[in-house]
């Protein structure tokens, strides 16, 4: 009883933290993860529970952006989709490319991303515009959006609901609360999809799920909330704080993988 009381003081405070940033910007993978890790899991383990508690968390800001009123069907439900199927390929072209080559690829292209948002301080906020398209480009295009950025999930994972967001800002033209909200959905629909995984291979820390769960929707409200209540200001603030982690993750994962 003490070591899982030891073990939900160490997790849930973190996964909250994860959920309040996920909801917002994407990323938060980036610090729940580690959470589990910390408290002992296996690494397999620490995966599956992570991914279940996630897809419940992530249930709880999809319901919140949707009675917002950010999620945008047309945009959502094909983003959905080529997530899934992007993640599928991935998960695949994981097996055959080197990890190390993918992981320095991204190290480089974090900081360009970065400055690219410095330097356009409009990119995303509510007086850009949308682009003007039809309904069935627009679908076909969040498809492709999806299906990038589900392969790079696929591939190495953490920051791909962030990349979402930027993909869809940047190719559909839509401010970053909309494209947060919408590619919250996108996410839902692969976590959902691994969660099962992992709870039939037998993966998933059940004693832990429901404190954590409790915890990370908690935070998957309050950063969704967060994020519609500053909008689009609000959700590039905290982008610049996953793209950090995010950089710093990746480069402490190459400088172990030569020693």
């Amino acid at each position: 009883m003490t070591d899982f009381l030891f073990d939900c003081l160490i997790i849930c405070p973190l996964v909250f933290l994860a959920g309040f940033v996920d909801s917002v910007a994407g990323g938060g993978g980036i610090i729940s993860l580690p959470a589990y890790l910390i408290a002992g899991l296996p690494t397999h383990l620490a995966v599956g529970t992570n991914k279940t508690v996630s897809g419940l968390g992530t249930s709880v800001s999809v319901l919140r952006y949707l009675r917002g009123g950010q999620v945008r069907g047309e945009i959502a439900v094909p983003g959905a989709v080529g997530s899934l199927i992007g993640s599928a390929i991935g998960t695949r072209l994981a097996l055959a490319l080197p990890e190390q080559v993918l992981r320095t690829v991204l190290l480089v292209a974090l900081p360009c991303v970065a400055l690219f948002l410095v330097f356009n301080r409009g990119f995303g906020l509510e007086t850009s515009g949308e682009k003007d398209m039809s309904r069935r480009r627009r679908a076909a295009l969040s498809l492709l959006v999806g299906a990038a950025c589900g392969a790079y999930d696929g591939l190495i994972g953490p920051g791909a609901g962030t990349f979402l967001i930027i993909g869809f800002t940047a190719v559909l033209g839509t401010d970053l609360l909309v494209s947060s909200a919408c590619g919250r959905v996108a996410n839902l629909a692969s976590n959902l999809t691994s969660m099962v995984i992992y709870i039939a291979a037998g993966k998933v820390a059940y004693l832990i799920v429901i404190p954590a769960a409790v915890a990370c929707g908690l935070g998957y409200y309050a950063g969704s909330g967060y994020a519609m209540r500053g909008g689009s200001k609000n959700v590039r603030k905290i982008m610049f704080a996953v793209l950090a982690l995010l950089f710093v993750k990746v480069g402490f994962d190459l400088a172990g993988a030569a020693v």
